[in-house]
Protein backbone atom coordinates (compact mmCIF):
# COMPACT_ATOMS: atom_id res chain seq x y z
CA UNK A 1 0.00 0.00 0.00
CA UNK A 2 1.31 3.45 -0.92
CA UNK A 3 2.21 5.62 2.05
CA UNK A 4 0.26 8.91 2.12
CA UNK A 5 1.89 12.00 3.67
CA UNK A 6 -0.06 15.20 4.29
CA UNK A 7 1.75 18.53 4.08
CA UNK A 8 0.79 22.20 3.88
CA UNK A 9 -0.05 22.88 0.28
CA UNK A 10 -0.38 23.76 -2.47
CA UNK A 11 2.79 22.80 -4.30
CA UNK A 12 5.75 25.09 -3.79
CA UNK A 13 5.52 25.65 -0.01
CA UNK A 14 8.43 25.44 2.39
CA UNK A 15 6.63 22.43 3.82
CA UNK A 16 6.90 20.63 0.49
CA UNK A 17 10.60 21.53 0.24
CA UNK A 18 11.20 20.24 3.75
CA UNK A 19 9.35 16.93 3.38
CA UNK A 20 11.06 16.24 0.04
CA UNK A 21 14.38 16.51 1.87
CA UNK A 22 13.46 13.24 3.63
CA UNK A 23 14.20 10.83 0.82
CA UNK A 24 13.50 7.68 2.84
CA UNK A 25 9.97 8.88 3.62
CA UNK A 26 8.90 10.30 0.26
CA UNK A 27 10.27 7.59 -2.03
CA UNK A 28 7.21 5.84 -3.45
CA UNK A 29 4.87 7.90 -1.26
CA UNK A 30 1.88 10.03 -2.25
CA UNK A 31 2.21 13.62 -1.04
CA UNK A 32 -1.19 15.05 -0.12
CA UNK A 33 -1.42 18.88 0.05
CA UNK A 34 -3.82 20.32 2.64
CA UNK A 35 -4.94 23.83 3.52
CA UNK A 36 -3.95 24.14 7.20
CA UNK A 37 -1.74 22.48 9.78
CA UNK A 38 -4.82 21.60 11.84
CA UNK A 39 -6.32 19.83 8.81
CA UNK A 40 -3.11 17.81 8.46
CA UNK A 41 -3.17 16.68 12.09
CA UNK A 42 -6.88 15.87 12.09
CA UNK A 43 -6.61 13.83 8.90
CA UNK A 44 -3.66 11.94 10.37
CA UNK A 45 -5.65 11.30 13.54
CA UNK A 46 -8.56 10.01 11.46
CA UNK A 47 -6.30 7.60 9.58
CA UNK A 48 -6.94 9.19 6.20
CA UNK A 49 -3.20 9.69 5.74
CA UNK A 50 -0.32 7.69 7.18
CA UNK A 51 1.88 10.60 8.20
CA UNK A 52 1.35 14.28 8.85
CA UNK A 53 4.02 16.93 8.34
CA UNK A 54 3.63 20.24 10.16
CA UNK A 55 5.70 23.28 11.07
CA UNK A 56 6.07 23.62 14.83
CA UNK A 57 8.62 26.39 15.43
CA UNK A 58 10.39 29.22 13.65
CA UNK A 59 13.64 30.84 14.71
CA UNK A 60 12.16 34.33 14.37
CA UNK A 61 8.48 33.93 15.22
CA UNK A 62 8.72 31.09 17.75
CA UNK A 63 6.04 28.45 18.19
CA UNK A 64 3.51 27.76 15.42
CA UNK A 65 0.59 27.81 17.85
CA UNK A 66 -1.96 26.10 15.62
CA UNK A 67 0.23 23.01 15.29
CA UNK A 68 1.31 22.98 18.92
CA UNK A 69 -2.18 23.36 20.33
CA UNK A 70 -3.61 20.64 18.10
CA UNK A 71 -0.88 18.22 19.21
CA UNK A 72 -1.29 19.15 22.86
CA UNK A 73 -5.06 19.26 23.16
CA UNK A 74 -7.08 17.83 20.27
CA UNK A 75 -5.16 14.88 18.82
CA UNK A 76 -3.31 11.82 20.09
CA UNK A 77 -0.39 11.54 17.70
CA UNK A 78 3.23 10.54 18.13
CA UNK A 79 6.18 12.43 16.69
CA UNK A 80 8.33 10.28 14.39
CA UNK A 81 11.15 12.72 13.61
CA UNK A 82 11.97 16.40 13.28
CA UNK A 83 13.23 18.23 10.21
CA UNK A 84 14.90 21.65 10.24
CA UNK A 85 14.86 23.72 7.05
CA UNK A 86 16.88 26.84 6.27
CA UNK A 87 14.29 29.44 5.25
CA UNK A 88 15.01 32.07 2.58
CA UNK A 89 12.19 34.51 1.87
CA UNK A 90 11.81 36.43 -1.41
CA UNK A 91 9.47 39.28 -2.31
CA UNK A 92 7.90 38.31 -5.66
CA UNK A 93 5.36 39.71 -8.12
CA UNK A 94 4.39 39.56 -11.79
CA UNK A 95 7.03 40.73 -14.31
CA UNK A 96 7.14 44.48 -14.77
CA UNK A 97 6.11 45.24 -11.19
CA UNK A 98 8.06 47.89 -9.27
CA UNK A 99 8.13 48.27 -5.49
CA UNK A 100 6.10 51.47 -5.78
CA UNK A 101 3.37 49.57 -7.68
CA UNK A 102 2.65 47.11 -4.85
CA UNK A 103 -0.68 47.68 -3.14
CA UNK A 104 -0.97 44.35 -1.31
CA UNK A 105 1.38 41.71 0.03
CA UNK A 106 -0.16 38.32 0.67
CA UNK A 107 1.35 35.25 2.29
CA UNK A 108 1.08 32.95 5.29
CA UNK A 109 1.00 35.11 8.47
CA UNK A 110 4.13 33.43 9.85
CA UNK A 111 6.01 34.34 6.65
CA UNK A 112 4.94 38.00 6.60
CA UNK A 113 5.74 38.31 10.30
CA UNK A 114 9.29 37.15 9.58
CA UNK A 115 9.65 40.01 7.06
CA UNK A 116 7.64 42.67 8.93
CA UNK A 117 10.43 45.25 9.24
CA UNK A 118 11.45 44.86 5.58
CA UNK A 119 7.85 45.28 4.43
CA UNK A 120 7.33 48.33 6.61
CA UNK A 121 10.57 49.95 5.44
CA UNK A 122 10.46 49.16 1.72
CA UNK A 123 6.75 49.03 0.86
CA UNK A 124 4.99 50.59 3.80
CA UNK A 125 2.17 51.68 1.49
CA UNK A 126 1.09 48.06 0.94
CA UNK A 127 -1.58 46.22 2.92
CA UNK A 128 -0.51 42.84 4.31
CA UNK A 129 -3.12 40.10 3.93
CA UNK A 130 -3.08 36.46 5.09
CA UNK A 131 -3.08 33.36 2.89
CA UNK A 132 -3.32 29.72 3.93
CA UNK A 133 0.28 29.12 2.79
CA UNK A 134 3.19 30.86 1.09
CA UNK A 135 2.39 28.97 -2.11
CA UNK A 136 -1.24 30.08 -2.01
CA UNK A 137 0.00 33.63 -1.62
CA UNK A 138 2.15 33.17 -4.72
CA UNK A 139 -0.84 31.85 -6.66
CA UNK A 140 -2.93 34.87 -5.73
CA UNK A 141 -0.07 37.27 -6.54
CA UNK A 142 0.15 35.68 -9.97
CA UNK A 143 -3.45 36.59 -10.74
CA UNK A 144 -3.21 40.41 -10.67
CA UNK A 145 -0.84 43.33 -10.94
CA UNK A 146 -0.03 45.28 -7.80
CA UNK A 147 -0.05 42.20 -5.58
CA UNK A 148 3.16 40.67 -4.23
CA UNK A 149 3.97 37.75 -1.98
CA UNK A 150 6.80 36.62 0.27
CA UNK A 151 7.85 33.00 0.14
CA UNK A 152 10.11 30.42 -1.48
CA UNK A 153 11.49 30.88 -4.97
CA UNK A 154 9.88 27.60 -6.08
CA UNK A 155 6.39 28.97 -5.39
CA UNK A 156 7.11 32.08 -7.44
CA UNK A 157 8.39 30.06 -10.37
CA UNK A 158 5.25 27.90 -10.35
CA UNK A 159 3.05 30.99 -10.76
CA UNK A 160 5.12 33.11 -13.15
CA UNK A 161 6.48 35.56 -10.57
CA UNK A 162 9.87 37.24 -10.50
CA UNK A 163 11.82 38.34 -7.42
CA UNK A 164 11.72 42.05 -6.59
CA UNK A 165 13.99 41.52 -3.56
CA UNK A 166 15.75 38.41 -2.26
CA UNK A 167 16.46 37.14 1.25
CA UNK A 168 14.07 39.64 2.85
CA UNK A 169 13.64 38.10 6.31
CA UNK A 170 14.41 40.56 9.10
CA UNK A 171 16.95 38.25 10.70
CA UNK A 172 19.54 35.98 9.15
CA UNK A 173 19.85 32.36 10.14
CA UNK A 174 16.10 31.82 9.80
CA UNK A 175 15.11 28.19 10.27
CA UNK A 176 11.81 26.40 10.65
CA UNK A 177 11.41 23.16 12.57
CA UNK A 178 8.93 20.62 11.23
CA UNK A 179 7.56 17.41 12.77
CA UNK A 180 6.54 14.13 11.17
CA UNK A 181 3.65 12.59 13.14
CA UNK A 182 1.73 9.31 13.05
CA UNK A 183 -1.10 7.65 14.97
CA UNK A 184 1.13 5.04 16.57
CA UNK A 185 4.67 3.78 17.15
CA UNK A 186 7.70 5.23 18.89
CA UNK A 187 10.86 5.11 16.76
CA UNK A 188 13.73 3.06 18.16
CA UNK A 189 16.54 4.98 19.85
CA UNK A 190 19.02 6.43 17.38
CA UNK A 191 21.59 7.76 19.83
CA UNK A 192 20.62 11.33 18.90
CA UNK A 193 17.08 11.64 20.18
CA UNK A 194 14.59 14.04 21.68
CA UNK A 195 11.48 13.46 23.78
CA UNK A 196 8.53 15.90 23.77
CA UNK A 197 5.92 16.05 26.52
CA UNK A 198 3.11 18.32 27.71
CA UNK A 199 3.10 19.05 31.47
CA UNK A 200 0.02 20.31 33.28
CA UNK A 201 0.61 21.18 36.94
CA UNK A 202 -1.89 19.70 39.38
CA UNK A 203 -1.36 22.60 41.78
CA UNK A 204 -0.51 26.17 40.88
CA UNK A 205 1.52 27.20 43.90
CA UNK A 206 4.86 28.92 44.52
CA UNK A 207 7.76 26.66 43.59
CA UNK A 208 5.70 24.06 41.73
CA UNK A 209 7.41 24.64 38.37
CA UNK A 210 10.82 24.70 40.05
CA UNK A 211 10.04 21.32 41.63
CA UNK A 212 9.24 19.88 38.22
CA UNK A 213 12.38 21.30 36.62
CA UNK A 214 14.46 19.92 39.48
CA UNK A 215 13.48 16.39 38.43
CA UNK A 216 15.25 17.00 35.10
CA UNK A 217 18.28 18.86 36.44
CA UNK A 218 18.88 16.26 39.15
CA UNK A 219 19.30 13.66 36.41
CA UNK A 220 21.45 15.85 34.14
CA UNK A 221 18.71 15.92 31.51
CA UNK A 222 18.95 18.90 29.18
CA UNK A 223 15.73 20.73 28.29
CA UNK A 224 16.22 22.07 24.78
CA UNK A 225 12.81 23.76 24.79
CA UNK A 226 10.35 24.93 27.44
CA UNK A 227 7.31 26.94 26.38
CA UNK A 228 3.91 27.62 27.90
CA UNK A 229 0.45 27.50 26.35
CA UNK A 230 -2.98 28.34 27.82
CA UNK A 231 -4.83 25.18 28.88
CA UNK A 232 -8.09 26.49 27.35
CA UNK A 233 -9.88 25.88 30.64
CA UNK A 234 -9.43 28.86 32.97
CA UNK A 235 -7.85 32.26 32.46
CA UNK A 236 -4.30 32.20 33.79
CA UNK A 237 -3.94 28.42 33.64
CA UNK A 238 -1.02 27.21 31.51
CA UNK A 239 0.62 23.96 30.51
CA UNK A 240 4.24 23.55 29.49
CA UNK A 241 5.60 21.96 26.31
CA UNK A 242 9.01 20.45 27.03
CA UNK A 243 11.68 18.98 24.73
CA UNK A 244 14.10 16.73 26.61
CA UNK A 245 17.36 15.46 25.11
CA UNK A 246 17.15 11.68 25.19
CA UNK A 247 14.75 8.81 24.45
CA UNK A 248 11.98 7.29 26.55
CA UNK A 249 13.91 4.01 26.25
CA UNK A 250 16.71 5.61 28.32
CA UNK A 251 16.02 4.62 31.92
CA UNK A 252 17.06 8.03 33.21
CA UNK A 253 14.44 9.71 30.99
CA UNK A 254 11.77 7.15 31.91
CA UNK A 255 12.59 7.48 35.62
CA UNK A 256 12.32 11.26 35.41
CA UNK A 257 8.93 11.20 33.71
CA UNK A 258 7.63 8.61 36.19
CA UNK A 259 8.60 10.91 39.07
CA UNK A 260 7.09 13.98 37.43
CA UNK A 261 3.82 12.17 36.79
CA UNK A 262 3.68 10.62 40.26
CA UNK A 263 4.56 13.74 42.24
CA UNK A 264 3.90 16.90 40.27
CA UNK A 265 1.94 17.02 37.03
CA UNK A 266 -0.13 15.28 34.40
CA UNK A 267 2.10 14.25 31.50
CA UNK A 268 1.07 13.84 27.88
CA UNK A 269 3.71 11.96 25.89
CA UNK A 270 4.10 13.32 22.34
CA UNK A 271 7.00 11.12 21.27
CA UNK A 272 10.66 10.15 21.38
CA UNK A 273 12.28 10.57 17.99
CA UNK A 274 15.52 11.27 16.09
CA UNK A 275 16.59 14.87 16.56
CA UNK A 276 17.73 17.08 13.71
CA UNK A 277 21.18 18.66 13.74
CA UNK A 278 24.34 17.74 15.55
CA UNK A 279 25.59 18.00 19.07
CA UNK A 280 22.89 16.73 21.41
CA UNK A 281 24.34 13.22 21.44
CA UNK A 282 27.70 14.61 22.58
CA UNK A 283 25.96 16.60 25.34
CA UNK A 284 24.09 13.48 26.39
CA UNK A 285 27.29 11.40 26.48
CA UNK A 286 29.01 14.03 28.62
CA UNK A 287 26.06 14.09 31.02
CA UNK A 288 26.11 10.30 31.28
CA UNK A 289 29.85 10.33 32.03
CA UNK A 290 29.27 12.86 34.81
CA UNK A 291 26.41 10.76 36.21
CA UNK A 292 28.51 7.58 36.14
CA UNK A 293 31.36 9.35 37.93
CA UNK A 294 28.94 10.55 40.60
CA UNK A 295 27.65 6.97 41.01
CA UNK A 296 31.20 5.70 41.55
CA UNK A 297 31.86 8.49 44.04
CA UNK A 298 28.74 7.64 46.03
CA UNK A 299 29.49 3.91 45.92
CA UNK A 300 32.95 4.59 47.37
CA UNK A 301 31.46 6.54 50.27
CA UNK A 302 28.73 3.99 51.00
CA UNK A 303 31.18 1.13 50.94
CA UNK A 304 32.74 2.58 54.11
CA UNK A 305 29.56 2.14 56.17
CA UNK A 306 30.24 -0.33 58.97
CA UNK A 307 28.73 -3.70 58.20
CA UNK A 308 27.91 -2.67 54.62
CA UNK A 309 28.22 -5.36 51.95
CA UNK A 310 27.83 -4.67 48.24
CA UNK A 311 26.09 -1.36 48.76
CA UNK A 312 24.07 -0.51 45.66
CA UNK A 313 24.22 2.89 44.11
CA UNK A 314 21.16 5.06 44.34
Amino acid sequence: MTRRIAFLGPLGTFSEEAIRSQADLVEGAELVPMRTFVDILQETQAGNVDLGFVAIENAIEGTVNASMDALAFSTDLLIQREVVLDITMHLMALPGTELADIKTVISHPVATAQCAEFLRREIGQADVEPASSTAEGARLAGEQQGVACVGPAAAGELHGLVPLATDVADMKGNHTRFLVVAKAAVPAPSGHDKTTIVLTQREDKPGSLVSILHEFSARNLNLSRLTSRPTRTTLGQYCFIVDVDGHIDDEVVANCLRNVRAKHADVKFLGSYPAAGNGSDEVREANNDAWDEADRWMAGIRSQIQGATNQATA
